[in-house]
């Protein structure tokens, strides 16, 4: 059994620890909050420019570029998104693994050739580490996101895919749906998918920084929706089809299209950036939580230990005193 002495110290080092563990996660629990408010600032743009497209493209059928055309594909990159610091859970850990899977499954359909757009500290580190073709080192976007460098990344994925350079490109990161639900997503980035962003989860909980079970219920309320069906039972999209093209096709959807890849790109980074503080405010809660029950633990055996050593001194004074 460990001296009073030895669980006094545990005691004071758990304690010390718990401190540390209390102050990030109220510091996660801050950054989260500024995090929803960038989300919440940017969603009436992304939601406005989505539909814009989304009609536009539904009501002209003829209206395709390169851009929207898939091809086979004998080059890939993938655009991966982590964290720079760890203490944040499964976060960075489930991302590489996915990225390691995505890259597999590559290799498997006789894709060699993926380069790899590293968006944190941590992935761009394990990327060059696993021998991966790594296109640069973004580290600062993970700590502060920046429309300016989104646009940089996207126009460089775009040039290369209009140059036949790549031939799709994939983005990973986690979608943030509440503080206690991030989503793990893999989606196109280009050839833009239209059908598949028709399908995309728009559901998040941007007003509580607690992960509760009544924020989970929020979620699975919000997401019945009502939708129209046509005579053959198929959902209708309440697209308005009534366009007038100027000056041209060409031109409208050369302004369109790079404007949403540069949204995609902006809001994965700010998902990815609310995912990890989420994730880090969970993680500082359980440690938390753990060291409050270690000190119980520890008190109690410092109790028990303490009543046992003046037991024994009591011993001692009561069969001095009967020997003499």
């Amino acid at each position: 059994m460990p001296s009073l002495k030895e669980i006094k110290g545990r005691i004071a080092s758990v304690n010390s620890t718990r401190k540390i563990t209390s102050a990030m996660k109220m510091v996660a629990s801050s950054k989260l909050h500024h995090a929803q408010v960038a989300i919440q600032n940017m969603l009436p743009y992304e939601t406005m420019l989505e539909h814009i497209l989304k009609s536009f493209l539904a009501a002209e059928a003829e209206a395709h570029t390169i851009f929207d055309q898939p091809r086979p594909v004998h080059r890939a990159a993938l655009v991966v998104f982590s964290s720079n610091s760890s203490l944040c859970g499964g976060f960075n850990a489930n991302i590489i693994k996915r990225m390691q899977q995505v890259v597999a499954e590559y290799r498997e359909q006789g894709v060699t050739e993926v380069e790899i757009y590293p968006i944190g500290r941590k992935v761009y580190e394990k990327a060059k580490k696993l021998g991966y073709d790594v296109q640069g080192e973004f580290a600062a976007l993970a700590d502060k996101p920046n429309v300016r460098q989104c646009i940089d990344i996207a126009m460089e994925l775009g040039e290369k895919f209009y140059d036949g350079k790549i031939d799709k490109v994939e983005i990973i990161y986690h979608h943030f749906k509440s503080a206690g639900s991030q989503v793990l997503t893999r989606k196109t980035f280009l050839p833009i998918d239209i059908e598949e962003e028709l399908e995309r989860d728009h559901e998040r909980d941007l007003t509580s920084i607690a992960a509760t079970k009544e924020s989970q219920e929020y979620l699975k309320n919000n997401r019945k929706k009502k939708v129209k069906l046509n005579a053959e039972g198929k959902e209708v999209a309440p697209l308005n089809d009534n366009f007038i093209v100027e000056p041209d096709m060409d031109t409208v959807l050369s302004q369109l299209l790079p404007k949403y890849a540069h949204l995609m790109l902006y809001t994965a980074l700010l998902d990815s950036v609310a995912s990890e503080h989420a994730a880090r405010m969970v993680a500082m809660q359980t440690a938390t939580d753990n060291a409050d029950e270690l000190l119980r633990q520890l008190n109690l055996q410092y109790n028990k230990s303490r009543q046992q050593a003046i037991t024994n001194e009591l011993l001692d004074i009561v069969g001095g005193s009967v020997n003499n």
